[in-house]
């Protein structure tokens, strides 16, 4: 029964694109069947060269109220944000 299938989230990488990236959720009764779906459903166009599929309930997120504490120990290395390089001339997109 469809009311039983496990919600799966879909991640694209495109013809242009380096990296997958997540494009939705569809549920479905395996990870078959959720490739067979996000194909259908995501890539009209022919536009992707891979499918990932997860099921949600693998996915842990951080919590969104705890971002200082996770977010702030990155502020202290600087290292980490080149702001302080000088650019050569001509590069215009780094």
């Amino acid at each position: 029964m469809k009311n039983n299938w496990p919600l799966w989230e879909v991640f694209i990488r495109s013809r242009q694109g380096l990296n997958h990236k997540h494009v939705g959720s569809l549920h479905a009764a395996d990870a078959d069947m959720a490739i067979e779906n996000a194909r259908d459903v995501y890539t009209r166009r022919s536009e992707g060269v891979s499918i990932w599929v997860v099921p949600s309930e693998q996915i842990t997120a951080s919590n969104p109220d705890q971002k200082d504490e996770l977010f702030d120990p990155a502020e202290d290395k600087v290292y980490r944000h080149p702001t302080f390089y000088d650019l050569p001339d001509g590069i215009t997109h780094m």
